[in-house]
């Protein structure tokens, strides 16, 4: 199990993804943070642009992150009730 860090865009609420230099609204492009990630978020929390930072826990699973929890894999990927709205070309489970 790795750790991602995920907050939300502030001015438009996107959800976000720590990808090594900045930020990104897709979950394949984040890394894993790790053993820096505790760094990363007390840097990136001083930050305008993102806020809701949290350090959350992923699996690798077929070449893709998946979080842990239900709540981060619906952040991730989009509703589970209707696939019509979810990320362009993601499926959440």
């Amino acid at each position: 199990m790795v750790k991602l860090l995920t907050g939300n865009e502030l001015l438009r609420g996107d959800v976000l993804w720590w990808n090594g230099s900045g930020w990104s609204t897709s979950i394949r492009e984040a890394v894993a943070v790790d053993s820096d990630g505790a760094e990363i978020l007390a840097r990136e929390a001083v930050g305008e642009r993102v806020s809701d930072l949290a350090l959350i826990d992923a699996d690798e699973v077929d070449g893709r992150w998946r979080p842990v929890k239900a709540r981060e894999r619906i952040r991730a990927y989009g509703p589970t009730v209707r696939a019509d709205l979810a990320l362009a070309g993601e499926e959440w489970r």
